[in-house]
């Protein structure tokens, strides 16, 4: 449980502090003419990123409890 915690922790931070990364490496192959993401996929990885982190860490504080 705690790995898992640490990888969604990391994941999450990843995708919330860096969404232009996580296009590059998840969904730049698909276009060839999309130079960088829209601001929905931003804002829309952001929020993922916010549950990633929110879950990793839950996951990392349940697994001492």
């Amino acid at each position: 449980m705690l790995f898992l915690g640490i990888l969604l922790l990391i994941i999450g931070l990843t995708m919330l502090i860096s969404p232009n990364t996580v296009y590059l490496i998840i969904e730049s192959w698909k276009s060839d003419y999309a130079t960088e993401p829209s601001s929905f996929y931003v804002w829309s990885t952001r929020l993922g990123g916010i549950m990633f982190t929110l879950v990793g860490s839950g996951g990392i504080i349940l697994s001492f409890i």
